[in-house]
């Protein structure tokens, strides 16, 4: 498709001149003698770039191109001008057009110089396209594809990265390991007026004191043994973007201090370097620790803490969140389809409701690891993730679907209720159902741990129970 060019002036010799000279050059041209015939042109017919004449009849070039930038703000508009001052032209320049071109006389253009400042000019406007495209595709990282759920709590989650996105305050991210802060902090930084710019992640419990402060910082060729040439820190490497500090619970207090200057005062020493450098970068701060306890035990810097705990945010464990569990199901079962090349249409009813209703230490991160390894390693031809493919250390899954105990029939014995024409003796029907349920865990698990957690019971309710009901022996010898 060729690029389109309006050349506007009022003398018919330069406009057929232009034209011919384009035309040439593979250009698509329309001309007209005035601005507002100009302007007509370009609301109906539109134009990459427009040329036009300082000085024409009823419509000025000034004029005109303040009104060619209200149809297309993104047209490339040329100036041009026989004056011998260029003071109109610059103003010109000011209201937003790209270059301008002074002619030598009334009929004197050169060919060469047209031509190359059009040619700038549309690479100007695949630049601008370009741009556009560019701020699309990071603003897709920030669609939230990667956070998955309906509860309220990610709703409220959404709307706070929403309103957070654009200022440039300091986030402080809490919860458990697995939860998923650093996909947080990276919706933060690609929602907002920074996401052109690095987003630069550290996690601080990685690396000793000493690597940590450097790849911060960066340090000064010499430094130290091996510093043979200088090297940018994270905080130059994210200027203008964002600096993600992962787990800074577990930051020496020696770097806190540091960090807590570039909050102060945006600026920073490389280690072995004399100069202060300026920043821009906005902190965006991650942690499964209680900062509050580290600040009681001298760990963590109390200045420190109230720096970053501008805007908190605290993410739920997947367990206080279990209706999102079955969209996080779907969610990974899609991804490992593409990625391990399977075929897996879902996961049956009785294989939801036990991952419903296990603990998730690991949280998110646990499940999708799980669902990861499911569906390598599932059957070929299998459509559907059921109970039987769920690993042993989710024997919870088989409480729940009857697997366990339903072909034992323990279930059934133990809540059957005897037929008597008297009072039933509710309490002692209970113990016995309790004692029953416990006695058949312990025996199928051989390890108290494993068993309180397929019961869902505090270790020491546990022990309660088998010290209550006489099973010191269930669970030996492990």
């Amino acid at each position: 498709m060729k690029n389109r060019v309006l050349v506007l002036d009022d003398n018919e010799g330069i406009r057929n001149l232009l034209a011919l000279i384009l035309e040439k050059n593979g250009f698509e041209v329309s001309a007209a003698e005035n601005g507002k015939k100009g302007i007509d042109i370009m609301a109906r017919d539109g134009a990459d770039v427009v040329v036009t004449d300082l000085h024409m009849p009823e419509m000025d070039g000034l004029q005109t191109l303040k009104e060619i930038l209200k149809i297309n703000p993104e047209a490339v508009v040329i100036m041009m001008t026989v004056d011998k001052s260029i003071k109109k032209a610059v103003e010109a320049m000011k209201e937003g057009a790209y270059d301008y071109i002074a002619k030598d006389g009334e009929d004197g253009i050169d060919p060469e110089e047209i031509k190359l400042v059009i040619e700038r000019g549309l690479q100007e406007v695949r630049l601008r396209q370009e741009n556009v495209f560019l701020k699309e595709e990071l603003r897709k990282k920030a669609d939230f594809s990667k956070i998955i759920g309906n509860s309220r709590e990610i709703k409220e989650l959404f709307q706070m990265v929403k309103r957070i996105a654009d200022i440039d305050s300091t986030v402080l991210i809490s919860g458990e390991s697995g939860t998923g802060k650093e996909l947080i902090a990276q919706a933060i930084h690609y929602s907002g007026r920074r996401m052109a710019h690095p987003f630069v992640t550290i996690n601080c419990s990685a690396l000793p004191e000493t690597l940590l402060e450097s790849e911060l910082f960066g340090y000064e060729k010499g430094a130290f043994t091996g510093a043979a040439d200088s090297k940018k820190g994270l905080f130059e490497i994210g200027d203008k973007g964002t600096v993600f500090m992962d787990e800074i619970g577990e930051m020496p207090l020696s770097i806190q201090s540091k960090v807590l200057r570039v909050l102060e005062e945006k600026e920073f020493r490389k280690v072995g370097g004399t100069k202060n450098i300026k920043v821009d970068v906005r902190v965006l701060a991650a942690t499964n620790r209680n900062l509050q306890q580290l600040i009681k035990e001298g760990r963590f810097r109390e200045d420190l803490f109230y720096r970053l705990n501008v805007i908190p945010i605290s993410l739920a464990p997947l367990r206080k969140k279990r209706e999102d569990i079955p969209l996080l199901i779907r969610h990974f079962i899609e991804k490992y389809n593409k990625l391990l090349h399977k075929k897996i249409k879902g996961i049956r009813e009785e294989a939801v409701r036990a991952l419903e209703e296990y603990p998730w230490p690991g949280n998110v991160r646990e499940l999708e690891n799980l669902i990861e390894r499911i569906i390598t390693l599932i059957d070929e031809g299998k459509e559907f993730i059921t109970a039987e493919d769920l690993p042993s250390e989710f024997g919870a899954a088989e409480k729940f679907n009857g697997a366990a105990f339903g072909k034992t029939g323990i279930l059934e014995e133990a809540a059957a209720v005897p037929e008597s024409e008297g009072a039933i003796d509710f309490k002692a029907l209970v113990g016995s159902y309790e004692k029953k349920i416990v006695s058949a865990v312990l025996g199928r698990t051989r390890r108290k741990k494993e068993a309180a957690k397929m019961l869902n019971l505090n270790p020491r309710m546990l022990r309660y129970l088998v010290k209550k009901y006489g099973l010191g022996n269930e669970g030996k010898p492990c």
